[in-house]
């Protein structure tokens, strides 16, 4: 039934925060919301809640089964009853509700209600899951019922949509979310129970707008949403100060204005409305999708809910943790049901595009620690059920049989099903191994193919970074090892956006990504120890006409095959930017691998070869034995022309491709780049201007990449250089 009227109440409610729209009926007929209809299932065992609307005043009587309850409509004319606990009834039923007409919803059972709500892996279909077509002829199953709620997006909360409940059957249930529908028709076959799905959905959707203010407000780190919002709200403190300043300003100008015209004078333009003032508009914004999708469905009794979302807010990392204990914490405050059943999927491995590979793992971490932080939820790994290319994996079959499990060893009394994938329990260093010891193996951890764990990782001094190691399954233990890592301090799994790993427990449930141990600092492990000698090293804030190395081991030094340069930038309490790149020598005068000064006599345009890059920035290329790098050093000055016909370079940006000019004590430059990748790996340029010189790592993102012309040094607390060579 549509809306007949809206009304704005502008108080800031104790439970959440913003106007509503009511849905009060223009005239004296009582009617539910269409929650409230045909085929509708009620969640059995719990006192159920009915609402509606009728005339202010007008007496209202519920009958249902053998239970009746009468109230009054109130100011609004909104009413609500509560009628008391009952079993699971797959006889259908009447609900009558009766006032100064009569209301007949048919067709009413009583079992496990499940709200189903995310994103577009959430509101994908039946019709467009694996083997839809034998799914969809074999969906016979008339206890199954479903609610679609539309997708709609508001600033106020909406009390009623427009929705239907639909009978499972093949003529129906291809249009029903395959998560919720695969998990209820799996629920369905274990407890012989009727199973209703309400389907709050939206494709592209982040987190936010799903949350209602109570749940920011909860949450510390994210009071500047909250305060966004109360700021955009009627009737909050904070939008009567913001609005009454904006009053006040914008009288002090039509006074001037008026001022203005007797006398011709120029006049400013008047205050702009605050931008802060104006209610959210797109269905992204916080708390839209609350107001028009969960909102009229708040108080229908419900067993608990399941979530398929993050797509859109994988890029996040922890931030997300926080986010989801908004949520959950506001659905749990406002349903006014405890801490009802709350689990989710976890995203499953996907390309996005050109991105960094660790930006996914830090998501999933972030994902898992939901269920470790937030009570009575749990999280469904899908690593092992990806399509890499299509972030719609379709074997939702498997999805809603994994969250099933969850719900039937944690609500349904199942204590045999083991409903999680195996997890860390602790780990420890044993000599040159890292041990791992799992829980909830379900028998023992076993592999998919029976081959070796793949997608583990460790990590010790001087290992070079991570390093692939070798994996040993014991029971529910891993031991792991590499022979480039002789001192492993820390490990991963899965980190990274594309891995599918192998590793499982006895029942089958995939392992998701992880980390742990102690991460040595990223200089550490660097393989500079690996018959590597330091030739200088220079603190940059010494720059300058005369270049004076704090250690200088020149003299030393005898025969050399490869040459390493190691760079360090930080400013203030962030983290340290970090690159070492070695590659074959490209001289054999180890007096001209520092700073190319005029004194130095060192001039390299060139191609180097078998570059080695490891750095802690985001967004540089690292490997090993590259092929595709050159030098620009000189002391002169240069211009943006490609005279070295770098491939790919550009002729009108300073660049990896520039062109040395008169005078030979000029500019200067000492520039190391990874042309295949079009980047920068670091700059020195313009040593003479000490404070003023050019700094950085990676391609800078201004009118320059190679960092010419940013003057940025003093932006720096601190900056160093070190030279080495590898001895023959």
């Amino acid at each position: 039934m549509p809306i007949a009227r809206f009304r704005f109440a502008s108080c800031l409610l104790s439970i959440a925060i913003g106007l509503t729209i009511s849905a009060a009926a223009t005239h004296a007929e009582v009617r539910l919301p269409s929650v409230f209809s045909d085929h509708m299932v009620l969640q059995q065992k719990q006192e159920i809640r009915i609402w509606g609307w009728a005339e202010q005043g007008e007496s209202v009587e519920v009958r249902f089964a053998d239970q009746t309850a009468t109230t009054q409509a109130g100011e609004k004319g909104r009413w609500e009853v509560k009628l008391p606990a009952m079993d699971a009834n797959a006889e259908p039923q009447s609900l009558f509700v009766k006032g100064k007409n009569s209301v007949e919803v048919s067709d009413v059972l009583v079992g496990e209600v499940w709200l189903c709500s995310g994103q577009s892996n959430m509101a994908w279909t039946v019709q467009r899951s694996s083997d839809a077509e034998q799914e969809i002829a074999a969906a016979d199953y008339p206890l199954i019922r479903h609610i679609a709620i539309p997708r709609t997006s508001s600033f106020l909360p909406v009390d009623d949509v427009p929705a239907d409940w639909q009978v499972c059957s093949p003529e129906t249930v291809a249009n029903f979310t395959a998560c919720g529908y695969f998990m209820a028709r799996h629920l369905h076959q274990e407890l012989d129970v009727p199973i209703g799905l309400v389907n709050s959905s939206w494709g592209g959707t982040r987190v936010e707008p799903w949350t209602p203010p109570v749940g920011f407000q909860q949450v510390p780190a994210l009071q500047n949403i909250y305060d966004s919002i109360t700021t955009r709200s009627p009737g909050t403190d904070a939008y009567k100060t913001r609005l009454g300043e904006h009053i006040e300003a914008t009288s002090d100008w039509v006074e001037t204005a008026k001022a203005s015209m007797k006398s011709n004078a120029l006049l400013s333009p008047s205050p702009g409305y605050p931008a802060e003032l104006l209610p959210f508009s797109s269905h992204q914004d916080p708390t839209m999708l609350y107001n028009g999708m969960i909102h009229p469905i708040l108080g229908f009794s419900i067993r608990g809910a399941i979530w398929y979302q993050g797509e859109s807010n994988h890029v996040e990392g922890m931030l997300y943790l926080e986010k989801k204990k908004a949520l959950i914490g506001g659905w749990r405050e406002l349903w006014n049901q405890g801490d009802f059943p709350f689990y989710y999927v976890q995203i499953a491995p996907y390309q996005y595009g050109n991105e960094d590979v660790e930006i996914l793992p830090r998501f999933w971490e972030a994902q898992a620690g939901v269920q470790q932080e937030v009570p009575a939820t749990g999280m469904v790994v899908i690593n092992d059920l990806a399509t890499i290319n299509d972030i719609h994996p379709p074997a939702k079959q498997e999805v809603g049989r994994r969250l099933a499990r969850l719900a039937l060893k944690n609500d349904y009394g199942h204590e045999d099903v083991v409903a999680r994938s195996p997890e860390m329990q602790s780990h420890e260093i044993a000599g040159d191994q890292l041990k791992i010891q799992f829980q909830h193996t379900g028998g023992g951890l076993k592999t998919r193919d029976d081959k070796s764990p793949t997608d583990f990782e460790i990590i010790g001094s001087s290992s070079g970074g991570f390093q692939p190691a070798t994996a040993k399954i014991d029971g529910d233990t891993i031991l792991l090892s590499s022979d480039k890592v002789k001192n492993p301090v820390a490990f991963r799994f899965a980190w990274h956006k594309t891995a599918e790993p192998n590793l499982m427990g006895g029942t089958g449930l995939p392992v998701g990504a992880f980390r742990g141990g102690e991460m040595p600092d990223f200089v550490d492990t660097l393989p500079i120890s690996d018959g590597y000698q330091l030739v200088y090293d220079l603190d940059l804030t010494r720059l300058g006409r005369e270049i004076q190395y704090d250690v200088d081991n020149s003299e030393k030094i005898e025969a050399f095959d490869r040459i390493g340069y190691l760079v360090e930038l930080a400013r203030g309490d962030e983290e340290k930017q970090v690159i070492f790149v070695s590659m074959d020598a490209f001289t054999d005068d180890v007096q001209k691998i520092g700073i190319p000064t005029q004194a130095s006599g060192a001039h390299f345009q060139q191609r180097v070869e078998s570059l080695d890059i490891y750095t802690n920035v985001e967004g540089i290329k690292t490997g090993t034995g590259v092929a595709k790098g050159n030098l620009e050093f000189w002391p002169n000055n240069y211009g943006a022309n490609n005279e070295g016909k770098v491939p790919g370079a550009n002729n009108s940006i300073y660049d990896f491709g520039d062109s040395p000019s008169d005078p030979v004590n000029g500019y200067g430059s000492m520039q190391v780049h990874h042309f295949g990748a079009k980047q920068t790996l670091f700059a020195i340029n313009k040593w003479n201007a000490g404070s003023e010189a050019d700094l950085g790592i990676g391609n800078s993102d201004g009118e320059t990449r190679d960092w010419t012309f940013t003057g940025n040094a003093d932006t720096y607390s601190s900056k160093r250089l070190r030279v080495y060579v590898h001895v023959k």
